[in-house]
């Protein structure tokens, strides 16, 4: 079974006929912004993952569902191949384009059609940013959980494609535990109603399935979202050490004392010193690493919670333990932590950031074993961790213009996801596969697991138009390609270059 697959086409789906396509369009929608010349593709040639670029054939703007309906009927017919892009914030290459297809961009539905204090739910379109949801349900004591570092910029549309976490999500869930309900569009053009408003609906639950499909299965039109109270109060603990081994034992210590932090962040020496330089957040640049430990609720057990996170860290071996002294101070520590990846930018010409997984009891190892690799390879790391969920974001910092150190970061941060599944985790823990990561999906997952990922992408698409040569890799390939990965911003897969 294979996604990219016709065979009643010699094979491989045909080549697309660009002139007929458009003219095609602009038939059925004479007021779609379609654009296909060169200058005004190049801004859409690649994600957050700038080590892929391709130039899409076509980039199209729709504005209302009855328009993405269209388009997608008129792709099925010419066997085009679609690729669905919000606002371009992944990290996995899940977002790029292709040479012979088209790029659908729901960057224009950004509107919140709905919000209901009472119900404590909003109903907004796929392009609306993720921050904009809480500052609409601010005034009425409500925010949406979810928050990513980039949650200024991206859209609910790919954290619904990607099952986004951030670093409340320890306590407050990922994407799919607060979403109710997205209407997608098929393939074929067809507008579904996936979950419903109630906190339960018959038959199987399609809405997690889909929740995370990385744009394979459909195209998301509308969300609706659910909002929580915003808590009473919030504190963060502050933790140094003087080893990171340490660091990472006081995470699961914290967590098998009893205790759910809203957040439990963990940042490495080489991360804290760029962070503080950009954000001036009083982070301690001497430590080795630092936690950031939020607790929020009722003031009263926030109290009591302060206090039992400050026995376990000093029995844990911090060296300096510091309580956020008001809300300035609070978000200041928050502010270094989500500003991480940029200010790690400042520092190296490039970097390469990982997303992978592991259970908590194995944190410590695990960093011990990427800072093995970073020696061996001889690249820095700047490690991030969304510590309490087990969730790592290492950053390899490497120079492109320097012959060999891309593919080095490369081979390193492949390492690194072969490390998360042998201490049973996983590749990726809310930046989705993509491009960048399919091929260890090999790693992962057996050859009945993949088989299975066929057979659900083939009952929403069996064309296998709706980004190819994404996420789930095919089950042939994997017996030749296993254990290698993506170098030079090639696909895997020479068959795919085409697309």
């Amino acid at each position: 079974m294979n996604i990219l697959y016709d065979e009643r086409v010699d094979g491989v789906l045909p080549r697309v006929d660009k002139t007929r396509l458009i003219a095609s369009l602009h038939e059925a929608l004479p007021g779609l912004l379609v654009l296909h010349e060169g200058e005004d593709l190049k801004p859409y040639e690649c994600d957050g993952l700038s080590a892929y670029s391709t130039t899409p054939m076509a980039v199209v703007l729709p504005d209302t569902v009855e328009q993405v309906q269209t388009i997608m009927r008129l792709c099925h017919a010419q066997n085009v191949p679609v690729v669905a892009r919000g606002a371009g914030t992944g990290l996995s290459g899940g977002a790029l384009p292709l040479e012979q297809g088209i790029l659908l961009v729901m960057a224009r539905f950004n509107k919140i059609l709905e919000l209901d204090p009472d119900a404590r739910r909003a109903r907004v379109q796929p392009g609306v940013r993720n921050l904009a949801i809480s500052q609409a349900a601010s005034p009425y004591g409500l925010y949406y959980a979810p928050d990513p570092s980039s949650q200024i910029a991206c859209s609910i549309g790919g954290n619904v494609a990607e099952n986004a976490g951030g670093v409340h999500c320890l306590k407050y869930g990922l994407t799919v535990h607060n979403i109710l309900k997205v209407d997608i569009v098929t393939i074929e053009g067809e507008r579904l109603t996936l979950g419903s408003e109630a906190l339960d609906s018959p038959g199987f639950d399609l809405l997690a399935l889909f929740t995370g499909s990385e744009g394979l299965l459909g195209v998301v039109v509308e969300v609706t979202v659910k909002l929580l109270p915003k808590p009473q109060t919030a504190k963060v603990v502050m933790a140094s050490f003087d080893n990171i081994e340490k660091a990472g034992r006081a995470v699961g210590d914290i967590i098998a004392a009893g205790i759910i932090p809203g957040g439990l962040e963990m940042m490495d020496n080489l991360s804290i010193r760029a962070a503080e330089d950009f954000i001036h957040a009083g982070y301690p640049v001497d430590a080795e690493a630092i936690l950031l430990c939020e607790l929020d609720g009722v003031e009263s057990d926030v109290h009591a919670d302060c206090d039992r996170v400050r026995q376990v860290l000093e029995k844990a071996g911090a060296t300096e333990i510091r309580l956020a002294r008001d809300e300035a101070e609070r978000q200041r520590f928050w502010a270094g932590r989500k500003n991480a990846f940029p200010a790690v930018g400042r520092i190296s010409p490039d970097y390469y950031c990982m997303d992978g997984t592991i259970p908590r009891r194995a944190l410590p190892g695990v960093l011990r074993g990427i800072e093995e690799l970073s020696r061996q390879y001889s690249l820095r790391v700047a490690n991030v961790f969304h510590a309490g969920d087990g969730n790592m974001h290492p950053l390899i910092l490497f120079d492109a213009n320097q012959p060999g150190e891309l593919e080095r970061a490369e081979e390193l941060g492949a390492k690194i996801l072969d490390l998360c599944v042998e201490v049973g985790g996983s590749i990726t823990g809310e930046h989705g596969v993509g491009r960048e990561k399919i091929n260890s999906m090999c790693t992962q997952f057996k050859p009945d697991e993949l088989t299975m990922f066929h057979a659900v992408k083939k009952a929403f698409d069996e064309k296998g138009l709706l980004n190819p040569g994404k996420n789930v890799p095919t089950l042939h390939r994997c017996a030749e390609f296993g254990g290698m990965h993506v170098h030079h911003g090639k696909l895997p897969f020479p068959e795919l270059e085409r697309f």
